[in-house]
């Protein structure tokens, strides 16, 4: 594996910008390749058997366009297939989750009970109660399934009168009332975060999974000696599985610059490339 191979980052959407984002921000010499599978949104509404099935097909595309890293962007993704994918593809490429990273982080707080909010797939595992559980036996964790919020960001509604009924109703959930900190569960949120933290004031602490993946990713590179060059020009991709002007708007937002946006078509159970759909 070449040290100046591409960084692959994969999502149902573009919840996964965010971790892609903060990744480029912190590395700016490393490449990325950022996919997202916007033909199956949202994951969190899928089997755990589609969730594999589509997680694997990408993996091994990202493989296929030389890879060195790959950061499964998403929960529910991460709930569903991160021990298949490791065990099926960890010989030939790094896999890291967004799940353990912030389970790992949170049990290392001062804090006797978190609220995790996640989509249903992510929420069904109950993977945040076992994992911040078996981290800190006395931990208390109450989840709740959020499932308009995904929808609700795909379709660009954050900050205004809808984004914050909807918000506000789910954070009034009564097991939410004595929580020290909030899990955004899912890497569509933080860019809610500023409308839920509003919602708490600074009575509770809001943390997501960008900051530690972003540790993780650091410690990977520098244990297999994977680091990129500094002097190397970092070049990014994007692959959507069907066209939004949401994902073209936002992905924009993020890099501040022009972007393609490149085509992948779901065929018979595989991936097919296709032509770009910007110039």
């Amino acid at each position: 594996m070449q040290a100046t191979a591409p960084i692959g980052i994969f999502d149902s959407g573009i919840g996964g910008l965010t971790v892609a984002s903060a990744i480029a921000k912190c590395f700016p010499q490393e490449s990325i390749i950022y996919f997202g599978d916007t033909a199956h949104l949202p994951y969190g509404e899928k089997s755990i058997e589609a969730i594999q099935h589509y997680s694997a097909t990408i993996v091994e595309f990202l493989i296929a366009q030389g890879c060195k890293l790959i950061v499964i962007a998403c929960n529910s993704a991460s709930a569903a297939a991160y021990e298949l994918l490791k065990d099926r593809y960890s010989a030939k490429v790094a896999i890291i989750d967004v799940i353990s990273p912030l389970a790992e982080y949170t049990a290392r707080q001062k804090v006797k009970k978190v609220g995790v909010i996640a989509t249903k797939a992510t929420t069904r595992s109950d993977i945040y109660a076992q994992q911040l559980m078996t981290l800190n036996k006395d931990l208390e964790v109450s989840a709740l399934a959020t499932t308009l919020l995904v929808p609700m960001i795909e379709e660009g509604f954050f900050d205004d009168n809808i984004s914050h009924a909807i918000i506000h109703k789910y954070l009034s959930y009564p097991d939410f009332e004595d929580i020290d900190a909030l899990l955004l569960a899912c890497t569509h949120y933080p860019l809610i975060r500023q409308e839920i933290q509003d919602y708490f004031g600074d009575k509770v602490q809001v943390w997501d999974s960008i900051n530690p993946v972003v540790e993780k990713v650091s410690i990977l590179l520098n244990k297999r000696k994977l680091s990129a060059p500094k002097t190397q020009t970092a070049e990014y991709k994007f692959w959507v599985t069907d066209y939004t002007k949401s994902f073209e708007h936002t992905t924009r937002i993020f890099y501040g610059e022009t972007i393609k946006l490149e085509s992948v078509q779901w065929k018979d159970d595989a991936l097919v490339l296709s032509m770009p759909l910007q110039d």
